[in-house]
Formats: structure tokens, sequence, C-alpha cells
């Protein structure tokens, strides 16, 4: 059988790497591979403050520019990424998914350029996507030929992008989909290349050649050994290599045995410890026990507020391809801003993903979507950094969409009386998601004792605003006469509130 490995001395070093992480802790090791020992791990104060980062999706699949998806689609003939694939390079017996590799050049790849789009964007945490489901890592690998640094562009992008977003104060963040190449490539199609073990490094171990039935990749066909060293390898090197502050993990994760993902959250968990770093794990669906890192929703958000920080991993685009494609549907600035105010008012934080091209330039439709986020934050972002939700969420008349126990991400449709609020030390923050008109009364403040407030603004005007109390109706604001921004508003609600005076006999 075809190895991964470029060198057998490479799955020494990972079974090394693991073992000295995990195993039976010597003394001094914080984390034991156990759901008991993982669940006491934190939670970082910075993710909680940070509320919103940036990754990119940016791989071969970048050079057809059709759907992220394409690895594995384009080989199966009633899909119509094999119509788009046999219309523009032939049939998948002449062309394969690995020929596409050495069109992937990445020459306007500029790592220092995406980073300071990231940071004048808002974010503060950010990175790329370490390996998608097509099997091809983007950083310098020891485990396979396979990746960017000996193929494609040539370049570590991993480890370039690494530099470049920490010099600018932003928190590291990987992504991997990975597990998901054991079922990503139908290796039953044995006229084309999935089939051969020549290129199961790339396309995975050769397994499943019958026919699959209906679903195939929800039966019991599980990975190998030799595919899970690899996955495991190849997470244990990057950590060791970039030490991400955040392994952010696609779906699949529960195809993972589980011994291997308590061996590897406390190798990353102790490596961090040593290494006096706060870092935090993702997952989704119900991949892991609670407690041990943060929900994550694909494109979606909580309908209430949870007394658990979660998180979202959205696109600039609302459909469609993750990666690069031409004419995606971009989300306007207004609908990044109210569905971002959303999520933090529900003790949520957002990743928001953007696709390169394959030359490694970033759409101008994008950039524009990014810097007005950035336009808006740099203003209203006392709002959203370093707060924590309130009490209760916001109000008002415009309902999200259930789907399940969660809400879809939509376009905005959200009113200027459709409230949200953050809090802050003694403010509280109350976010129109729309121009609210010349006055505003938020019933929810009702709840407030008029005494403790001390003043109220709109951040970016000038000058203190009037307001009225009524405690049937709630707090009600006069507007200032000029619009401070374009997209959501926000009230700064200033409060003084009483200390408790401690009777002498308490004393």
């Amino acid at each position: 059988m075809a190895t991964f490995f470029k060198a057998s001395r490479t799955a020494v070093w990972v079974l090394a790497a693991l073992t000295a992480g995990c195993g039976t802790p010597p003394p001094g090791r914080r984390y034991e591979p156990s759901w008991n020992s993982l669940s006491t791990h934190r939670t970082p104060e910075w993710f909680k403050n940070a509320k919103f980062g940036i990754y990119t999706t940016w791989g071969v699949y970048a050079v057809p520019a059709f759907r992220t998806s394409y690895a594995g689609n384009m080989y199966e003939k009633q899909r119509d990424t094999y119509k788009y694939h046999v219309k523009h390079y032939g049939d998948p017996k002449d062309f394969g998914y690995k020929d596409f590799i050495p069109m992937f050049k990445a020459e306007k790849f500029d790592p220092d350029e995406w980073a300071a789009l990231f940071k004048a964007a808002g974010a503060q945490f950010a990175g790329p996507l370490a390996e998608h489901h097509d099997g091809f890592a983007m950083w310098d690998s020891a485990l396979t030929k396979w990746d960017a640094a000996d193929m494609g562009p040539k370049r570590d992008v991993v480890g370039e992008l690494a530099v470049a977003i920490r010099k600018r104060d932003m928190k590291f963040v990987t992504t991997f989909h990975h597990i998901t190449n054991w079922y990503w490539y139908p290796h039953w199609f044995t006229q084309y290349d999935v089939a051969d073990p020549k290129y199961s490094g790339l396309y995975g171990p050769v397994h499943n050649q019958k026919n699959p039935p209906k679903d195939w990749w929800r039966d019991q066909d599980r990975p190998n050994r030799e595919f899970l060293d690899l996955w495991q390898g190849k997470i244990v090197e990057v950590i060791d290599k970039y030490q991400p502050d955040m392994l952010w993990f696609d779906f699949q994760l529960d195809r993972v045995p589980e011994g291997r993902l308590l061996e590897t959250f406390a190798y990353y968990f102790n490596h961090a410890d040593r290494m006096g770093k706060e870092v935090l794990v993702t997952y989704k669906r119900q991949d892991l026990a609670p407690g041990v890192g943060v929900h994550d929703l694909e494109r979606k958000q909580m309908l209430e507020r949870s007394n658990e920080v979660w998180l979202t991993d959205s696109s600039l685009n609302m459909k469609g391809s993750w990666g690069y494609a031409p004419n995606l549907d971009y989300q306007s600035v207004d609908t990044l801003v109210d569905n971002l105010v959303d999520r933090v008012s529900k003790n949520g934080c957002l990743l928001l993903n953007v696709g390169p091209k394959s030359d490694g330039t970033i759409p101008q439709e994008a950039k524009k979507r990014l810097l007005g986020l950035g336009k808006w934050l740099k203003l209203n972002g006392e709002a959203i950094y370093d707060t924590t939700a309130w009490m209760i969420y916001g109000e008002g008349p415009t309902k999200m969409k259930a789907d399940g126990k969660y809400g879809l991400e939509e376009p905005s449709r959200y009113t200027g009386r459709d409230v949200r609020f953050t809090a802050r030390g003694n403010v509280l923050y109350a976010i129109c998601l729309d121009w609210p008109g010349k006055e505003i009364t938020i019933a929810s403040l009702k709840r407030l004792y008029p005494s403790e407030i001390s003043r109220i603004e709109m951040v970016g005007a000038d000058g203190d605003l009037e307001w009225t109390f009524d405690r049937h109706k709630g707090l009600t604001i006069k507007t200032p006469e000029n619009k401070p921004c374009d997209h959501a508003y926000v009230f700064r609600i200033t409060r003084r509130f009483e200390k408790f005076k401690m009777p002498d006999s308490l004393k």
C-alpha cells in the first residue's frame, strides 16, 4: 500500500510528538487525554473579547473557480461540476484534480497585504484554511509531498501568514477540514486517477471501490489507521511549527476514533500550556463533549442569548462557493454589520470567510465589504470588542427564520425598532439595526432605574441626548439631527451604580 509519509522516520516523529504530550501525563502535565480532563480547559478571554475574525478558503480549487467542492464532484457524471469540468478541461480520465496543482501558482500572493486588509476590516484573529477536503496541505509539511511548499505555489502559505498576522497583533487561526478527505473522492470510479494508489497521498487511501449505497458517506465506512495517522500527524505538525492560537475544525470529527481526538487535543492544550499561550478548539454539531471547545454554527446564529460563548463561520457571499468563484452574491455591508451585532448580543463571535483568487489576489468586491465593515467597527467597535452580552439580547419586530434549534443567516431585513444590547463596565450599549427616526422607545429598558442613568449619547455624534423614562413604556431617546454612520446606530448609556452601604453589624 502506498504510504503518505515522505520517510519512515516521519512516522516515528509523529508518534514521539504525541507521546510527549499525551498518554499518561508525567508530573507537570496539565491535561490528560480524557473528556474529564479536557473539559477543565477554559475558553480564552482574548477570544471572548475579540468577537470577530477572518479566515481564507484558498487552495487548488481556486483554479477552476467553480465550487469549493470541485475536487470530489468533478468525477461524478450527475453533478454540474462534472459537466463544467468536461466543458472547460476535458474528460476527468485525461485531466484529474491533481492536474490543477501546477496551475495553482499564487504569483500575486502577498501575506502582508492580506493581513493589513484583515486588520483594516476590524478582525482580531485571522488565518488560512490549512487543508480542505481535497487533501492538499497549505504549509511546508514533512508528512506529505502534496503541499503548497513542494507543489503549486512552492510557498509556505500557513507560515507566511502566521508571521504577517501576528505582526499586526492579531491572533493566528488555522482551519482543518481534512477528515472528510476519506469520503471526498469516489474511489469506485476505477477509470479515474482517484483510484490509482500512486496518488493516494492526495486522494486518500484507495478504499470502498464497490459502487456505494445511497448516502455512502453516512454508512459505517471508517478511516483506516494509515489515514488517521496522517490526519493526526498533520495537526500536530501545524501545532509544533506555527503555534496557532485557535484550531477550527469542520464537521465529521465524529468519524475520528475517540482516543485520537482526546490525544490530539490534550497535546494541543499541553503544548499551549508550556508555551504560556491561551488557545481554543472549535467543533460543529455534537462532535466533542461539552466544555472542551467552542460550538460553531455554519452560516447560522442563535435565536436567543446563550450562556456559553459560541461561534458562527460565515462567508462574505450569501451562498455558493466558499472559495473564489466569479459573480458571487456578496453580502452587503449592512447585512454584515447587523449579523455581527446580533451574534455579539447573543454571546456569539463571528469567523468570516473570504475566498482569494488562484493568483493570490482578493477580489475587489470582497475588499469593499471588508473595508466597509472595518469603517463601521472603527467608529462603533467599543460596543463590540471587550463587551459582554447583557441580560437580554434585544427586542424588535423582525424575527429570524428558525431552522431547528437555530436561525438561518439571511440578508438584513431589520428596522430601526430592532435593537440589540451589549455591555462593558458601567456602559450599556443599545444598538439600533437601522435608523430609528427622530426618537425611539426601547421597551426592554423599563427594567432600568432612571436614577442610575448618568448620560446618553450616540457613538460618533456630539453632545448628550434628551431622554425620558416611563416604567410602563420604557426608555425614550431623542436621536441627533445627523446620522454618524451608514449602518447600525449605537446609543451609549452611561450609568452610575449605587454602592451597597454595609451595616455596621456586618462589618
